[in-house]
């Protein structure tokens, strides 16, 4: 049995780059053209798992409607909580606690927001949306279509990166990152970019 998953990072929302965390906002039209790009005219997946969140949640019934797949949601699969950084830009958070971004992202473990979701927290659940989604899906090549935190912590979860290293791994918007699920391992088959043949 082999699962085949593309990871897919959210285009840009309305309002530009900020630590958006569960904020519910939507698509930029910059964003919706950054997913069509990604994506472009393929649609080499069995069904399609989004995020409920807008920004992941409109593309995706877009796309599944437009190729007849199925679609889920899993809560599991939402951006990580950033606590009193939600709807904050990095210069802003920075005016207010200088060198504070440097610390969390030297160790996102311990130098967390106050309030904000426990990183091991986070991966777990990613962990088990994802693993939910390898059960379920055999000889399947599915989209999961998340959040810059949830590529991250599957990156962290299928090839067992340490977690205090899970910020060194850049997440453009609407890239895709495959990964390769067979006899209980993964393998890492690309990150970043489009789909192959874009």
């Amino acid at each position: 049995m082999s699962v085949t998953l593309d990871l897919m990072r959210h285009g840009e929302p309305v309002g530009g780059r900020k630590y958006r965390g569960q904020i519910d906002d939507p698509l930029s039209e910059k964003g919706w053209a950054q997913m069509h790009a990604a994506v472009g005219d393929q649609a080499p997946w069995t069904r399609i798992v989004s995020s409920p969140l807008l920004r992941c949640r409109a593309f995706s019934e877009m796309l599944a409607e437009r190729h007849k797949l199925p679609l889920a949601f899993d809560p599991r699969l939402q951006e990580v909580g950033f606590g009193v950084w939600e709807g904050k830009t990095a210069a802003e958070i920075e005016l207010e606690a200088p060198g504070t971004l440097a610390r969390f992202k030297g160790d996102p473990v311990h130098a967390r927001p106050q309030g904000a979701e426990p990183l091991a927290d986070f991966q777990a659940r990613v962990a088990a949306g994802l693993d939910a989604v390898v059960s379920q899906s055999p000889d399947q090549h599915v989209l999961v279509v998340g959040h810059a935190g949830v590529v991250r912590m599957a990156l962290a979860w299928a090839l067992h990166i340490p977690l205090q290293h899970a910020y060194r791994i850049e997440v453009a918007s609407a890239s895709m990152t495959r990964l390769r699920f067979s006899k209980g391992f993964a393998s890492l088959i690309f990150h970043g970019g489009s789909l192959p043949g874009r």
